[in-house]
């Protein structure tokens, strides 16, 4: 690989993406190994310290994905790498999130599945769109609000509801059914956005 190239490559967002891939298993060590880091009490909330580190990863590696994808639009820095990467990194850490969290019997497994089984859904279907010489739509409003509902709610299962226990409020339920909602709300309007995909091969 050439210099150019390779300074394309690694270009500061996508350093932001490789550095959101490494905390992935950072992130699920400190969650699953019997690490007795003890525990904090925040705002009535008692919380284990490795669950304070866990959010803290998921919330560092939540603002590096905004801030990636702004900075390549930007300045021009899109990059296959970073196509690939990108959406394949968001991916991997919320699925280990949500994985860990039905380990923990924070959140239902039914509802988890129906999560993966969505984006795997969509995943495909961007392949295939890509592969039809198809443009990839960009996150419309159900999207957006998939995933900002799904990053407040990790966060906050993880962090045992802090600041809603004291008040019996159980927010971050409430903020994983949303995202639950809007998952299966955003996957469906991709699907008939891109419809005329499974058209134009059926009339082949």
């Amino acid at each position: 690989m050439s210099d150019s190239k390779e300074e394309k490559v690694l270009n500061v967002p996508n350093r932001l993406t490789i550095m959101r891939i490494i905390l992935i298993p950072i992130f699920l060590l400190i969650l699953v190994l019997p690490l007795n880091w003890g525990t904090v009490t925040w705002l009535g909330t008692s919380i284990p310290v490795t669950h304070v580190w866990g959010a803290l990863i998921f919330a560092v590696a939540s603002i590096t994905d905004f801030l990636d994808g702004q900075i390549a639009r930007r300045q021009h820095l899109v990059t296959n790498f970073g196509k690939f990467a990108d959406p394949l990194a968001d991916k991997m850490i919320v699925m280990t999130a949500f994985i860990l969290l039905v380990a923990m019997n924070a959140v239902p497994a039914w509802g988890v599945a129906i999560i993966v089984c969505r984006e795997l859904a969509v995943t495909g279907l961007r392949l295939i769109v890509v592969e039809t010489g198809g443009r990839v739509l960009a996150a419309a409003w159900p999207g957006k609000i998939k995933t900002t509902t799904q990053m407040v709610g990790i966060i906050l299962l993880l962090l045992n509801n802090i600041g809603f226990g004291a008040i019996n409020v159980p927010m971050a339920l409430i903020f994983f059914y949303v995202c639950l909602f809007f998952t299966i709300y955003s996957g469906i309007d991709y699907f008939v956005q891109n419809r005329q995909v499974f058209a134009e091969s059926s009339a082949e």
